[in-house]
């Protein structure tokens, strides 16, 4: 008789309570360890959250669904009927006799013929060169400097004509013979800078959602690409600056435009608003202490592109227009992520920029469907075997001060009712788990099946 052999008489020869609670005990101590070894990170990491069910409404409530686009012409200026003439025009001016000069008896010398520059709307143009000045005045044989800023092309050739008959320059009868020639050569232009990091190519910014194996993969580089836009006069604006760089923002830039002028006032302003809130930073200096976030600068102009319907934007007419080396802006959104694990594949995912992600739709981003097949390793040395999918997800979320939140969404609760469902914020952190029953649940079938199954053949 062997060992084993003795043992199991010895067992049975033991009073029947006593030995069906040692089975009880050898089955329940080899379950714990089975769903230990298994991965049952509800029942070994617990997370304390606050159920969903338990918060504001204001939790539930985004912000992106309803917006709507702003009316894009309202980035433009609006345009005179006629161009008015101001410093650095180029104007192309003949004058009988005069520009060029001829003696009576020779033949005039034909004026000058320009043609426009690739990207100019100017028809080509006849005369000799003249270039508005600082002071908004033209230079002209025999006379003193005409001002000419804020004239039309008729206005400035009547007021020449004038001028060489008032200071008698011209006989009384060569007057009604000469009838000078005005017309533009080339438009005054304004430098402005645009920085965009939501370009391709060098200076970019890109997202790549999801890769073939599933997991999050995010680049970015926020250096922006900058280029110096050359605007002609009456067409300074955001609108124009925009399309000469690419276009309104895309999806990988926050939904706003910021400029910054660079007249010496405003960077003064700007200079003295750092100095301030560095002033207010310097009255936290306890490390437990919390210092307020900074708030945003006026001396910056920021347009939204999107609002709420029924809201006007607060754009002036002057708002839009850009003077000599002002900064357009389009920043990227670097910090609108939320991050996944648990049971979720591992990984970094952009949030969108016109729509609001809500719970369930970060899983499905993050391909962790509600009733899909997980990970992996998530349902241990039992197999992968999964009967019930896992239905507890913890979003960590970021207070002030350095704190932390952790919510608690049933996925089956909020599947039913759409008020369960948060909305998801950047930095945001979700953790998919099981609950102990789906833990026991999955194990008993596993187990069951792979060892019931096999006992009930032997």
């Amino acid at each position: 008789m062997n060992c084993s052999t003795t043992h199991d008489n010895r067992l049975n020869n033991l009073h029947p309570g006593v030995a069906a609670g040692r089975r009880v005990c050898s089955v329940a101590m080899l379950a714990a360890m089975a769903m230990a070894l298994s991965g049952c990170t509800a029942l070994t990491q617990p997370i304390n959250g606050i159920p969903s069910s338990r918060l504001p409404p204001q939790f539930f409530q985004g912000e992106k669904d309803d917006l709507v686009p702003i009316d894009i012409s309202l980035l433009a200026q609006e345009k005179p009927r006629q161009y008015t003439l101001g410093p650095g025009d180029v104007l192309g001016i003949t004058i009988d006799g005069i520009l060029p000069y001829n003696e009576p008896d020779q033949v005039p010398e034909p004026p000058p013929v320009h043609f426009p520059e690739k990207d100019s709307t100017l028809p080509p143009s006849t005369g000799f060169p003249i270039t508005v000045v600082e002071d908004g005045t033209i230079s002209l044989p025999l006379l003193e400097p005409v001002k000419v800023e804020g004239l039309t092309e008729d206005q400035t050739r009547d007021k020449i004509r004038k001028a060489y008959i008032d200071s008698k320059i011209l006989k009384e009868d060569e007057q009604r013979k000469v009838s000078p020639v005005v017309t533009i050569i080339k438009k005054r232009r304004i430098n402005v800078v645009v920085i965009r990091q939501d370009q391709a190519g060098a200076g970019s910014y890109y997202l790549q959602q999801v890769s073939r194996s599933g997991r999050g993969v995010v680049g970015s580089d926020e250096s922006g690409e900058g280029t110096v836009v050359k605007l002609d006069a009456f067409e300074n604006d955001i609108l124009h600056a925009l399309t000469e760089t690419g276009g309104l923002p895309g999806t990988g830039a926050k939904n706003e435009i910021k400029v910054l002028r660079a007249k010496a006032s405003d960077k003064a302003a700007r200079m003295a608003f750092l100095m301030q809130y560095q002033q207010t930073l310097a009255q936290f200096s306890d490390p437990c202490s919390c210092p307020p976030p900074m708030p945003d600068d006026p001396s910056i102009l920021k347009i939204p592109l999107r609002l709420p319907p029924g809201v006007l934007p607060s754009i002036r007419p002057e708002d839009v227009l850009l003077e000599e080396g002002d900064i357009v802006l389009i920043e990227s959104r670097e910090n609108e992520f939320f991050y996944t694990g648990g049971l979720l594949p591992g990984g970094q995912w952009p949030i969108p920029r016109d729509y609001d992600l809500d719970a369930l739709g970060a899983m499905a981003m993050a391909g962790g469907g509600v009733s899909s097949k997980l990970a992996s390793g998530s349902t241990g040395i039992i197999g992968n075997t999964q009967v019930v999918p896992p239905g507890r997800l913890y979003i960590l979320r970021r207070t002030p001060c350095n704190g932390q939140m952790a919510i608690e969404v049933d996925i089956a609760a909020s599947i039913n009712n759409p008020a369960q469902r948060p909305i998801i914020q950047p930095g945001d952190t979700l953790i998919l788990q099981f609950k102990p029953c789906e833990e026991a649940i999955n194990f008993g079938v596993g187990a069951f099946f792979t060892y019931g199954i096999r006992e009930l053949f032997r």
